[in-house]
């Protein structure tokens, strides 16, 4: 086929040989099936932000590095250097995922260029050499449903202790392969430590996993498993060789906001009565009524 304009540079700089064809279109970027001397790879171009239906929420940016203060000012501000540069962050994110989490040995397709806006990885295959399929494109045993589940919360974990939450994990970005599941789809990965959305993030990310795989597996859809290793990971004591058993019992003494808040309720209308009974014995006393002739 034709080459893209994108993916021109990879060809002159020798990163690509050939486009073989399409994979997908989504809503942040296009990938293609391009051959690398012999191999077959993916190349990613991501989309331009006016074409993209994926908004870079302001929850997904927290904690995210900016090069200088001049660049954070623009991006602030919204200038055209200021786009640009939260352009370059956004699809940055994922190259730096990718690589921090294929080296803490996340299964994630392997990284191995990125210019231009265009991200070059791995193509990962089913057991026949095949595009591997998303695990929504897939029915599952209840045997193998388990499975895949824990090997998830496993990879989760991994994700956590690398310090990053995928942020929107679901069974329609992760791939099948012949070893398992693959996850993808990056860009919107969070700073586990500096995201104050992160928890929320995470325990969304386990929720699917456990709604996904609990429809051929019902009791994994009871699972705790982001409450769990959430409170591990703020303890310092998570690794990825920790045992988690899907089970957390809240803390006894932890807040019950609806009931401060009605001790809240409760105080300032004790409060309101006072002022009101203060204000009622400062005020003048009225005259004694005059006789019946003055009236």
């Amino acid at each position: 086929m034709k080459t893209p304009k994108r993916i021109e540079p990879l060809v002159e700089d020798g990163l690509v040989d050939e486009v073989i064809r399409p994979l997908m279109s989504g809503k942040e970027a296009a990938v293609y099936v391009v051959r690398c001397g012999s191999e077959l790879r993916c190349a990613k171009v991501y989309k331009e932000a006016n074409k993209r239906g994926f908004r870079q929420a302001a929850e997904y940016q927290e904690g995210r590095k900016v090069r200088n203060s001049r660049d954070a000012r623009a991006m602030a501000k919204g200038s055209k250097h200021g786009r640009k540069n939260q352009e370059e962050n956004w699809q940055n994110a994922e190259v730096a995922a990718l690589f921090r989490l294929a080296n803490a040995g996340v299964r994630v397709p392997k990284p191995y260029d990125f210019l231009d806006g265009v991200l070059l990885m791995e193509l990962v295959t089913d057991g026949e050499g095949d595009v591997a399929p998303r695990l929504n494109d897939v029915d599952l045993h209840p045997e193998d449903a388990r499975e895949f589940h824990a090997f998830m919360i496993e990879e989760i974990v991994k994700m956590l202790c690398a310090g990053l939450v995928h942020g929107d994990l679901s069974e329609f970005n992760v791939l099948l392969g012949p070893e398992g599941p693959v996850i993808i789809d990056l860009p919107q990965a969070v700073d586990a430590a500096g995201n104050n959305h992160a928890f929320k993030m995470l325990e969304r990310d386990v929720g699917n996993m456990a709604a996904y795989f609990g429809q051929f597996a019902p009791e994994l859809k009871y699972s705790k498993y982001a409450k769990e290793m959430w409170a591990l990971y703020e303890e310092g004591k998570l690794t990825p060789q920790s045992v988690l058993t899907g089970e957390f019992k809240d803390s006894e003494d932890e807040a019950d906001v609806d009931a401060v808040m009605r001790e809240i309720k409760a105080a300032l209308a004790d409060e309101a009565r006072r002022q009101a009974a203060l204000n009622a014995e400062d005020e003048p006393k009225d005259r004694e009524p005059p006789p019946p002739w003055e009236r």
